[in-house]
């Protein structure tokens, strides 16, 4: 049961529309509401009061894995939500980051995302991965294509994630949902033990490491639709970003697992609008023949070309995403220009 202070901050956040909550030592208590943090009161929080805010968050027991970690992440929820908590050390005294979830799964439609997203979740093997700089929503959309398929189609969905973020309840699907260091042991064992497990579609909360690239591609390309999230500031920096997990020597064999497997990428930008609320501005690639090519033998930079000259299959570029955002009244130009400088 979370502590009555913890449950008041919680309340207060949502009602001020906040996506995250830090309490930090030195500081007063911050909402992230859109890009900014903003002062929840008017003192700031002594490491004494910090301390004792996050740690009766843990049970004794995790208190001492705390204790011994350094970092600690966890699920909590009550009657108002779920929330997913990071606790760590910072300069000796205790602080956290308490993300704020979704209640339920947001649909395609909710999110605004491109018809393209919809066609992408009717893929029947391939990797769809959906990229983007921390925080800019990527979880959601993987959740939204999870519902789209849970929703529309007959098939086993295998999720493994860290943690479970949004729960899914089976409809025309069944929906497996899986949590490391709780579930299973890492994402790669839990990738392995899911491809025995007759799925249609594997879902990975994150490609972080070689081995689960790896193995994540192999499936992708073998019969399996894998959906996964991937950190990069740009489509740009695709391959190069896939290619720095591995070894120089099986960068070749990457490249064509990549190019045969890829069925798309959802690059996201998540913007504050003139309405105080949230939009996504994607960009997104469709893996045709010349992106594959692309892949195989050349570097990212080269698939900008593929996506501006992509509208009929569906591709969208950041320039005009966000552009539809400045016609429609929700986003202003000086935000857009400073997104668009890294496009």
């Amino acid at each position: 049961m979370l502590p009555p202070p913890i449950k008041k901050l919680l309340q207060l956040a949502r009602t001020n529309k906040a996506t995250d909550i830090h309490i930090c030592a030195g500081s007063p208590i911050l909402f992230r509401i859109g890009r900014d943090l903003v002062p929840s009161m008017a003192g700031k929080v002594t490491p004494d009061l910090a301390e004792r805010m996050v740690l009766e968050m843990l049970t004794p027991e995790q208190q001492a894995q705390f204790r011994e970690q350094l970092d600690y992440d966890l699920m909590v929820g009550d009657e108002s939500g779920r929330y997913r908590v990071n606790i760590s050390y910072n300069d000796r005294a205790v602080g956290a980051v308490i993300r704020i979830l979704p209640e339920n799964a947001h649909s395609i439609d909710e999110l605004h995302l491109p018809e393209v997203v919809r066609t992408l979740s009717k893929a029947t093997k391939g990797l769809i991965l959906i990229t983007g700089s921390t925080s800019q929503g990527k979880s959601a959309t993987l959740s939204a294509i999870i519902h789209e398929i849970n929703q529309k189609q007959r098939k086993h969905i295998v999720t493994i994630e860290d943690p479970i973020e949004t729960v899914h309840d089976n409809h025309m699907s069944i929906v497996r949902q899986r949590e490391v260091g709780r579930d299973t042991k890492s994402f790669y064992s839990g990738l392995r033990a899911a491809l025995r497990q007759d799925p249609d579609v594997v879902a990975i909360g994150e490609m972080r490491d070689y081995e689960t690239i790896k193995i994540a591609l192999t499936a992708a390309e073998t019969g399996v639709l894998v959906l996964s999230t991937l950190h990069i500031i740009s489509i740009d920096k695709l391959i190069e970003r896939i290619l720095s997990y591995g070894p120089s020597e099986d960068q070749n064999h990457i490249r064509y697992l990549l190019a045969g497997a890829l069925q798309g990428v959802i690059h996201q930008e998540l913007l504050p609008t003139t309405e105080g609320r949230k939009r996504v501005a994607c960009e997104v690639l469709v893996a045709n023949d010349a992106a594959k090519n692309i892949i195989r033998h050349r570097d990212s930079f080269m698939l900008r070309n593929i996506i501006n000259t992509g509208g009929r299959t569906g591709m969208i570029s950041m320039r005009n995403s966000v552009k539809e955002l400045v016609d429609a009244g929700l986003v202003d130009q000086e935000l857009a220009d400073g997104v668009l400088a890294n496009y």
